[in-house]
């Protein structure tokens, strides 16, 4: 039995066609399929559970695809050139930040931008990159470092926009960053 997206309000901008399934007992899957969100649950699954499931798997595999549309390297190497930063050695997107926005190892030049920065405003990621690359110079929150970020002329503003989403203010990270820790130690 196949439910069009319609039939119940899943709070994304896809179609959503879910196939309930007798032989599937317990898992939900989900692939995009033709530009719609394909959803496989088993035919027990009541409707406010099905509901959650779809909206998870749907928000992550729409992050991936908007994710993948940006390249981080050459988005970093003009903000770098930009405000006078120097390039990190590696860039990526990571799926597991969940509590930073952003993180860098001095140590080894690397950054990891967690996902979920894809879905909102070019100016607020690239506020993020700009302090991840300011750590390449100068490693702690300090007064140095600070003058390094203000190069950016948006940094309030995307600070602001952070601030509220993860106070629970129109987003959906999860948790409160802990602004003061994203540096990593170079053994992580």
């Amino acid at each position: 039995m196949a439910l069009e997206g319609e039939a119940l309000d899943f709070g994304l901008d896809i179609p959503v066609n879910v196939i309930r399934s007798a032989r599937r007992k317990k898992t939900v899957g989900a692939r995009i399929v033709e530009g719609a969100l394909e959803v496989r649950a088993p035919a027990a699954i009541d409707d406010d559970e099905l509901t959650t499931h779809v909206h998870e798997l749907g928000t992550k595999l729409l992050r991936r695809r908007s994710a993948s549309r940006i390249d981080l390297s050459k988005r970093a190497a003009t903000l770098a050139r930009r405000y006078d930063l120097p390039k990190p050695t590696s860039i990526e997107w990571s799926r597991r930040q969940n509590r930073r926005w952003g993180s860098c190892t001095p140590a080894r030049g690397t950054i990891r931008i967690s996902e979920r920065l894809s879905e909102y405003p070019d100016w607020v990621l690239d506020y993020v990159l700009v302090h991840e690359l300011a750590h390449l110079v100068e490693i702690g929150h300090t007064p140095e470092f600070h003058d390094l970020v203000a190069r950016f002329p948006h940094g309030e503003r995307a600070e602001g926009f952070l601030t509220a989403v993860s106070l629970g203010h129109g987003g959906r990270f999860s948790g409160r960053p802990d602004t003061n820790s994203c540096i990593e130690d170079a053994d992580d």
